[in-house]
């Protein structure tokens, strides 16, 4: 059983990663403000199973793969940095949609495709990898139990904390979307930011010379 200061510490270390503008911030927001809320609740519901992806992968020992094989941290680095740049560009490109265009301007998404978006942008988001790989492990207590079933509890507290703070964020951003919609000049600017931002996450990830360590 982990103690009250481990679920406490990764509390603390979800929050603040969650709280961070993000691929799953992003991602999750404009699904929100362009298809409304129930594409955004369902978009979550494919953020959520690609925590509880990692979660698994990391019980079964991702920390010791990344470990053994620094070139798997750095495969998954590149995708997600590549990913990244997919999204960015797609804002930035001439003629580029802002993910905050109001949904009566965009073709609506299918459920599966909502919660597959949802999912690949969590799967090939390198801060989460690197939550799992090399942080979550730091609050290990070779007292209180096998490390699989600590993981498995604190990856827990992580994902509560996560879907928490991304729900709220989904719940607030489809609140603008009439904000936008009347204002172009504003709708604009926002889209060369989050292009831009995303770029920069892409381009940060694909620079970083972090690693997993045991």
């Amino acid at each position: 059983m982990i103690t009250l200061a481990a679920a406490g510490g990764v509390a603390l270390v979800e929050l603040g990663m969650a709280l961070t503008p993000g691929p799953n911030m992003i991602h999750l927001a404009s699904r929100a403000i362009t298809q409304g809320r129930r594409a955004g609740l369902v978009s979550l519901s494919g953020t959520a199973v690609g925590f509880l992806c990692y979660l698994l992968a990391a019980a079964a020992g991702l920390s010791a793969v990344f470990t053994a094989v620094p070139m798997a941290f750095t495969v998954v680095k590149l995708a997600g940095a590549a990913y990244l740049a997919h999204l960015a560009w797609g804002m930035l490109k001439p003629g580029g949609r802002s993910p905050f265009t109001p949904a009566q301007d965009l073709p609506p998404l299918s459920d599966t495709r909502l919660f597959s978006m949802g999912l690949l942008t969590n799967l090939l988001n390198p801060k989460i990898a690197l939550l799992y790989g090399a942080l979550l492990p730091q609050f290990l207590d070779p007292q209180s139990g096998p490390a699989w079933k600590q993981l498995l509890q604190l990856g827990g507290v992580q994902i509560i904390v996560g879907i928490c703070v991304n729900a709220v964020v989904m719940l607030g951003a489809a609140r603008v979307s009439g904000f936008l919609a009347v204002r172009p000049r504003v709708m604009t600017a926002q889209r060369f930011t989050a292009g831009a931002l995303l770029g920069a996450f892409a381009l940060r990830t694909a620079l970083s010379r972090a690693s997993v360590s045991s």
